[in-house]
């Protein structure tokens, strides 16, 4: 494949073009995503080339928004919204839940739902408690439902084509702090499979697995730690759900240790449900306890001083990586 440097929007704006090229049955809506381009730039000349009828601007209106794109798909669209900030999900808690997630089952299979719902998520910098949350976990409960969080570009585009080719709803979050960020990406039309982690680095002292864009500060850790002769071991899920448990527990029983990282708060985050896991699967594997690096269970601060403090970073999974030392018989 043809490898170019792009940043994680443009590789965004790469998949979602080339599927709309692809089949008319593809359009985008959302708030300011034309004629603006997207509050993130996201979509930034889409308008252009696809016109007002496939590039479509939303009054501000999630619960309109997720309702005009589950009718959508379920009479033969492909529909993509964009929903600006996540924390403004639950203002669509009853489509999401009640009716997108559920429409092919309470259908007997008869209705598809090939919707795709990108999400903006985590902390832009002093966005504060209302525009700063990580809400992947909030729907993780919820059958129906599919939860992708890429890292990279490449792994971007690949998952976000996976998902506009399926039949299923997927929540799509993307980081904001990471639309900036450039990594190598096909040119070429790929596809990225749901339900398979990405090992990111090798390693064998401790596995960690880390989520959106804990990857990279999980790689900044792993740098540091090798100085010191630790080796960590990084493993992405990608996707939520489907989760890839056999990679996870494949790689603890290598390493016996493990820490999960992610900037949804601790309590009820995706780290949960991964510990759950490798407690119910993995345990003969442990040679320590689970740990978890998140945000402190606190709304999100204003404050960049307080913020920093709330928000986890490498320094946390440092310190988290160097407990099992710590700790007698590790």
């Amino acid at each position: 494949m043809t490898m170019r440097e792009i940043t994680y929007r443009e590789a965004i704006r790469e998949a979602m073009s080339i599927e709309m090229r692809k089949d008319t049955s593809v359009f985008l809506m959302g708030e300011d995503v034309g004629v603006f381009g997207g509050v993130w730039g996201v979509s930034e000349g889409m308008l252009g080339e696809f016109g007002a009828e496939r590039v479509r601007d939303t009054p501000i209106t999630e619960a309109a928004i997720i309702g005009a794109g589950l009718g959508a798909a379920m009479v033969g669209m492909r529909p993509i919204v964009e929903i600006m900030f996540g924390d403004f999900l639950m203002c669509a808690g009853d489509q999401i839940v009640n009716q997108v997630a559920k429409a092919r089952f309470m259908s007997g299979g008869k209705a598809n739902v090939p919707l795709v719902i990108r999400v903006t998520t985590g902390a832009p910098g002093s966005a504060a408690a209302q525009h700063s949350q990580s809400p992947e976990s909030w729907f993780m409960n919820v059958p129906g439902i599919k939860i992708v969080c890429p890292a990279t570009p490449a792994d971007a585009k690949g998952l976000l084509l996976t998902a506009l080719r399926g039949q299923d709803p997927v929540m799509f979050y993307e980081h904001k702090m990471l639309y900036g960020e450039s990594g190598a990406v096909p040119e070429e039309d790929f596809t990225v499979p749901f339900g398979q982690a990405a090992v990111v680095r090798e390693g064998s002292d401790v596995t960690v697995i880390a989520v959106g864009i804990m990857v990279k500060k999980a790689l900044e850790a792993a740098e540091a730690l090798a100085k010191e002769g630790i080796s960590l071991e990084v493993i992405d899920p990608r996707t939520l759900v489907p989760l890839d448990r056999e990679t996870l527990i494949r790689s603890v029983a290598k390493t016996g240790r493990v820490v999960i990282a992610h900037e949804a708060h601790e309590r009820g985050g995706p780290g949960a449900e991964i510990a759950a896991v490798l407690a119910s699967d993995a345990v003969e594997y442990l040679d320590g306890p689970v740990l978890r690096v998140a945000a402190r269970n606190v709304p999100l601060p204003y404050s960049p001083v307080l913020e920093n403090y709330v928000l986890p970073d490498a320094a946390d999974i440092i310190k988290a990586v160097r407990s099992f030392w710590a700790q007698k018989g590790a």
